[in-house]
């Protein structure tokens, strides 16, 4: 080594497995020491169009080149490579590799091909180890479907854990999340079938626009297993109001679980009356304002005892807390007939009674 390859006119790789070097006969075959040897001509990997397929997905029909440099420079570099860990070597380093060779020739501005990288978690199966034939451990994808949908099965894959977390299947769980979509097309029929005047009250839009703040934060940091969660609590809340579901909320709620459950926001969308795919819709926007809490609820102890609950203004101060916490019977019990020998108040935590 160094190894120089011999010149060719022709590169293609013919009819030969062995590719075109297995053509240059006086090149492949060699005497050493009195022994003939033959080179290895296969010696492009296997993965080698896949290190730079994302320059080729920039410009496919182009015949003339392999990208052109006004697409690279509109698209390039990538904005999210998500792959797991096992990628690091078989696809993201020989990547990084062929980019780099990429620019020194000057085929691309940019020196590194991707801006962030996330590794999403193994899902191991339901023993907790690495599914494998050999272990008889392996969930079929295919078999969650057939049973419970393609919906579900994403649904409960993004609200097993955080993304970058190792987790264990459980099919015996798909079936939360299938209680889930159940809960929310009703809430949407529930929409579908009341007065279209029904107006939200106070509550109801507040958790709506936190729901909405929450979840689209959640998609952005690909925290998809809380903004599910988020979900599950608004269609809750308006499972409650029975036939009182607002149109607006059952529709800001269905463009919400689409990149989850794709198949069930087209269906709720249709039901609302709508023609065209939720898709070509604006994503739901909120309104900070709504997001902030007026009250807060707060602990109260008598004695280092937690004896009930108050709700109070966000700024409450402690002479406002103290009149809320004697109008708890449970509190006034235990101060009743006793000094108040010191007050311990901490704004928007707790509020501590000390009674002798």
């Amino acid at each position: 080594l160094p190894l120089e390859l011999p010149e060719m006119e022709d590169f293609s790789p013919g009819d030969d497995p062995a590719g075109c070097l297995a053509r240059a006969k006086d090149w492949r075959y060699f005497q050493r020491d009195g022994k003939w040897f033959a080179r290895e001509t296969n010696t492009m990997p296997q993965w080698a169009g896949s290190c730079w397929y994302y320059f080729r997905f920039l410009d496919p029909k182009n015949d003339g080149a392999a990208f052109s440099p006004e697409l690279d420079e509109d698209w390039m570099p990538v904005d999210l490579y998500v792959g797991g860990a096992e990628h690091a070597v078989l696809h993201l380093l020989y990547a990084r590799f062929w980019h780099q060779v990429l620019y020194d020739l000057g085929y691309t501005k940019h020196p590194e091909p991707f801006q962030k990288l996330v590794h999403q978690g193994m899902i191991l199966g339901s023993d907790g180890e690495k599914m494998s034939k050999s272990r008889g451990n392996v969930v079929n994808p295919d078999d969650v479907v057939d049973v419970h949908g393609a919906d579900a099965l994403r649904l409960y894959e993004m609200f097993m854990g955080p993304l970058e977390a190792v987790k264990p299947w459980q099919t015996s769980q798909v079936s939360g999340v299938v209680r889930f979509q159940n809960k929310l097309y009703n809430v949407v029929q529930s929409a579908v079938n009341n007065d279209s005047s029904v107006e939200m009250d106070e509550e109801t839009t507040k958790i709506l626009h936190k729901t909405m703040k929450k979840v689209t934060e959640d998609i952005e940091s690909m925290s998809f297993n809380t903004a599910i969660s988020a979900m599950m609590v608004l269609t809750n809340h308006l499972n409650s109001l029975k036939d009182k579901v607002p149109r607006e909320a059952a529709e800001k709620l269905t463009l919400m679980v689409s990149p989850f459950a794709p198949h069930l926001g087209e269906e709720c969308w249709k039901q609302l009356g709508n023609d065209e795919s939720l898709a070509y819709h604006p994503w739901v926007e909120h309104d900070e304002s709504l997001c902030v809490d007026n009250t807060v609820t707060i602990g109260v102890q008598v004695n280092g005892k937690k004896r009930g609950e108050i709700e109070i203004a966000v700024d409450g101060d402690e002479e406002g807390a103290m009149a809320e916490a004697m109008k708890v019977q449970s509190i006034l019990n235990q101060v009743d007939g006793k000094e108040v020998k010191k007050v311990i108040f901490v704004p928007g935590r707790i509020l501590n009674i000390i009674a002798k």
